[in-house]
């Protein structure tokens, strides 16, 4: 057998494409231990089983869940010789394995982002009452999705459903949740309101939705969010920080629409109320146009009597000055200038005379 002679740099330069062209990537399960973070954006550990160990690296910022020792993850890394001769495993993406692994990462991000306040009610915002665009962010092969578009659609027509078909576990499934947000975020036909919906499944299934980025970006959308994620007993991080919490995907498709039913009831309701009220209304109107007219009436005749006093009264004046009122009663009306040698006239009830005057004396 010819073995070529060669340096050290080109030994390592071979064996890492031959790592590359037999394993551009690999997934591996097993415990984290020795986890050290370096000047704040380098994480290094060992990941290993009962028998091996293999030491990790990874940019902190792909660090999506925390870690700890003793914690079980499933890395996909691509194998590398460094340059120092070091066997190692640049990890790309990972997820943790096991009930308590999971758990332990949910409580450690929980209470960081409690602190951080991403949990306030405060800054959640309200749904639209009768959404016309949503987005749904789901995998359409999901019994979870097909329950919330049939619960829609029994409850509310005339809604336009905008699907971004995803998976909802594994690997990747955090990074294509995290563009589909993106997308409808940015998009020209903004929608009123995202969904994010997956049925029920194991702790390591719905841990998808514990992913640290996947939160940070449904906390920060600019659309109001409502997330529905496994049965009514799950919680994950994704439904804590939304807008509006469902407890399921069927629950969802009740809280983001109205029941057309209710709506028609309520609609009758309203026709029937506002019927019962126009007839008191139009009643209670009547009755005080009643009163009103009698009470015109009232006044009416109290003027009308008022005024009658008045002209009787005036009427009575009048006839007291009248002249031949005067001569009934016996007395008489003298015409003419009262100057001796002068003629006058003298008027009574029933007869004229002409007399003369002879004398005038002054009345004192």
């Amino acid at each position: 057998m010819d073995t070529s002679l060669l340096s050290v740099s080109d030994f390592v330069a071979i064996a890492n494409q031959t790592l590359e062209y037999a394993y551009p990537k690999v997934l591996i399960e097993g415990e984290v231990s020795s986890l050290k973070i370096s000047q704040g954006k380098y994480l290094f550990f060992d990941i290993k089983d009962s028998e091996a160990k293999l030491e990790c690296f990874m940019m902190l910022f792909n660090m999506r869940q925390p870690l700890e020792d003793g914690m079980k993850i499933i890395i996909e890394a691509r194998p590398k010789l460094t340059q120092a001769g070091k066997f190692s495993m640049t990890i790309m993406r990972y997820k943790l394995a096991g009930e308590g692994s999971i758990k332990k990462s949910f409580e450690l991000l929980k209470q960081k982002l409690e602190k951080e306040g991403l949990f306030d009610v405060e800054r959640k915002r309200s749904l639209p009452a009768m959404p016309r665009n949503v987005a749904v962010i789901s995998s359409v092969q999901a019994a979870g999705y097909a329950d919330f578009i049939k619960i829609a659609n029994d409850r509310w027509g005339g809604v336009n459903f905008r699907v971004a078909n995803v998976q909802v576990q594994g690997l990747v499934a955090p990074d294509q949740i995290i563009s589909a947000l993106e997308y409808l975020n940015q998009s020209s036909e903004i929608p009123d309101v995202i969904v994010i919906i997956r049925g029920g499944g194991s702790s390591d299934d719905l841990a998808t939705f514990n992913d640290e980025k996947l939160v940070r970006h449904i906390a920060s959308s600019r659309v109001p969010t409502l997330v529905g994620i496994g049965h009514e007993n799950d919680t994950t991080l994704s439904e804590l920080v939304a807008d509006v919490r469902a407890s399921t995907p069927s629950n969802a498709a009740q809280i983001l629409l109205p029941d057309k039913k209710d709506i028609i009831n309520m609609v009758n309701y309203k026709v029937f109320s506002l019927g019962n009220t126009f007839e008191q209304m139009l009643s209670k109107y009547v009755n005080e146009m009643k009163v009103s007219m009698k009470n015109v009436l009232l006044n009416i005749d109290e003027i009308t009597s008022s005024h009658q006093k008045a002209l009787n009264l005036k009427r009575d004046i009048l006839s007291a000055y009248n002249p031949d009122m005067v001569l009934s009663r016996g007395y008489a009306i003298i015409r003419g200038e009262l100057s001796v040698g002068s003629s006058i006239e003298i008027i009574s009830e029933h007869k004229i005379a002409t007399a003369k005057v002879e004398k005038v004396n002054e009345r004192s």
